[in-house]
């Protein structure tokens, strides 16, 4: 007979909004192990399987912490309260969780003072919101009796509660029926309990115990501080934003570049620091398509996204909010592992903006078969190829909106986005200069064909200074860079032709030339010397910048960018990712304008 040999969930804290899938190992009739579903409609030797889910409520309200969440609260910020901060961010587990988190927590308080007394009204921000001013901070001890207000969202649970037991200071509402459960504010500070138990498929009957296993407290889904567009042409960003967020000049349009972090790559052996719920994909997930939703991009250009994240959510979660998708994954000749965990790079444009003219895919490892195939012996060609895989997605887009000026009325407006991940290890440096040069030379033959402003985005794993960085943002690589030095298959000789004539620049460059309110902070964040920001990846073993977004400035000019962290916007005793953030990248976002080229 069927029968259950024991349940488990894959992570230890539920969160709002992360489906929970228990893994449920079954034996079967024949002795045979599975951990296959065995639905009603499908029963199993006259057995099904039968799941109920169950909140336990305790009379006494809990409140989570908003820094350690999977920890009770025993304070609150009553600033917050005042300045209508959603609650959730108001309680600490002690004195000195809130203490600690000061410096981080006191941006809330000021982003809600600057929205009253800047605008005299409810300041939209690009990523999230808050609805009146307040700062000031008093702590005030929670007690048993502490309203719970701002602990659930008003949303109607997903499936109805009924009361099924009480038992004490307890009662037991059913809140589900299917193998998998989405916990919703309701549940938050509540512990959950799954059950499941072998029926009887003719008397409907169940056969023997349920198995059970109960969580840990439901807590909220972390967020973090909203970041904000930042002007760097002067004008007044506040006042050019649509009501859902989207900059409203007709013919201006926005950029993301964004490595979202593989789940392939997202160990807890790399990423020890990082809490296992929120390493965990289901939350990471949800945490990702959040953060790249609310930015509104015109255009999405996305690194390390797995060939089955895209077909199974990223393209149909986008295409709801009227994106259209395209997708290059890494070659298969070069990868080891399961085929539908190669990763690859996805670019999204919204339909209403853009339509889709062309794309190219850019294969570095075949691009190089030549070379090797006379430097390398046929033994040694496999690896060889290894060292120059990775992979480019160049999308050739026309704007729907107009901006060509009344000397070319009518012109179709093309717009060329490249998007790439040069992901090799970093003693491999004769690789990425290998794999830039040869896209710049593409992008070279496409601007000759075309009159057509160009964007270079993605994850170039080469930090400011390098030969790779030097290529992309002064067109040459000195002849004497140090990087030069490791080149075992001859691919960068001579070195007179690692040179390109694509006038690029760094969009995050401009906050050194801009001119607007808010760039002093910005600036602060900027690496002088090499004019980008002082990180784009921060983990535990390594800060830096590696990812840039590269524009062709006798055709476009930058607008606004998305202000940059700092280190202390980030947790304290912290890196990426984190509960908050879910990649060890952050995103950039840039607002273009397509300027008139100049005359030859």
């Amino acid at each position: 007979m069927l029968s259950v040999l024991r349940v488990h969930l894959p992570s230890d804290i539920p969160i709002v909004g992360c489906e929970l899938t228990p893994y449920v190992l079954l034996r079967r009739p024949d002795k045979t192990i599975t951990n296959d579903d065995v639905p009603e409609s499908a029963p199993l030797d006259g057995h099904f399987l039968r799941y109920k889910w169950y909140r336990i409520q305790s009379d006494k309200k809990v409140a989570v912490c908003s820094v350690h969440p999977s920890e009770q609260a025993t304070l609150q910020c009553l600033g917050c309260v005042k300045a209508k901060i959603p609650v959730a961010k108001s309680y600490h587990c002690s004195p000195k969780c809130f203490s600690d988190a000061w410096q981080h927590h006191r941006v809330l308080h000021d982003r809600a003072a600057s929205a009253l007394n800047e605008n005299g009204n409810e300041e939209e921000e690009i990523f999230g919101r808050f609805n009146s001013s307040g700062s000031g901070v008093l702590n005030a001890s929670l007690t048993g009796s502490a309203s719970s207000t701002g602990l659930t969202n008003g949303l109607t649970p997903l499936y109805p509660a009924a009361v099924t037991q009480r038992s004490g200071d307890e009662t037991w509402f059913e809140v589900g029926r299917s193998k998998t459960y989405t916990p919703t504010a309701d549940d938050i500070g509540h512990v959950l309990k799954f059950e499941c138990v072998v029926v009887d498929a003719e008397t409907k009957l169940s056969v023997g115990h349920p198995s059970t296993l109960s969580t840990s407290l439901v807590i909220p889904a972390p967020s973090p501080s909203p970041r904000r567009m930042i002007s760097v042409s002067g004008a007044d960003m506040l006042g050019n934003l649509h009501s859902d967020g989207r900059i409203s000049s007709s013919g201006n349009f926005t950029v993301l570049s964004y490595n979202m972090l593989s789940d392939s790559y997202a160990s807890s052996e790399l990423y020890s620091y990082c809490p296992s719920w929120a390493l965990s994909w289901p939350y990471r997930r949800q945490n990702l398509l959040r953060e790249i939703v609310g930015y509104r991009a015109d255009i999405v250009c996305l690194q390390e996204v797995q060939n089955d994240h895209f077909e199974e959510i990223f393209a149909p979660e986008l295409d709801k909010h009227g994106y259209q998708a395209l997708y290059k994954r890494k070659t298969n000749e070069v990868y080891s592992g399961n085929i539908h965990t190669i990763d690859g790079c996805a670019t999204f444009f919204r339909r209403e903006r853009f339509s889709h003219v062309k794309k190219y895919e850019v294969e570095f490892n075949k691009a190089a078969q030549s070379l090797t195939e006379v430097a390398v012996q046929t033994t040694q060609k496999k690896a060889a190829l290894n060292r120059l895989d990775n992979v480019a997605l160049i999308v050739v887009l026309e704007a729907k909106f107009n901006n060509q000026g009344a000397e070319n009325p009518g012109k179709r407006q093309l717009l060329c986005v490249a998007n790439t991940h040069v992901n090799v290890p970093q003693e491999l440096k004769d690789v990425k200069i290998w794999q830039v040069h040869t896209l710049l030379k593409g992008l070279e033959k496409i601007a000759a064909s075309a009159d057509i402003p160009m964007l270079v985005c993605g994850d170039f794993n080469s930090v400011p200074g390098s030969a790779p960085h030097s290529l992309l943002a002064m067109g040459k690589v000195d002849p004497m860079h140090t990087d030069l030095l490791v080149d075992p298959l001859a691919i960068l000789r001579p070195h007179s032709k690692l040179t390109h004539q694509l006038p690029l620049v760094s969009a995050y460059s401009s906050f050194l030339r801009g001119v607007g309110l808010g760039l002093e902070q910005q600036r602060r964040r900027m690496d002088p010397a090499t004019n980008e920001p002082l990180f784009t990846n921060c983990t535990r073993d390594f800060i830096g910048t590696l990812d840039y977004i590269f524009y062709t400035a006798d055709s476009l000019t930058v607008e606004s960018l998305l202000e940059l962290l700092d280190e202390d916007s980030l947790r304290k005793d912290t890196a990426l990712p984190s509960p908050e953030w879910s990649s060890d990248h952050i995103a950039l976002l840039a607002e273009f304008r397509c300027v008139p080229r100049p005359r030859r």
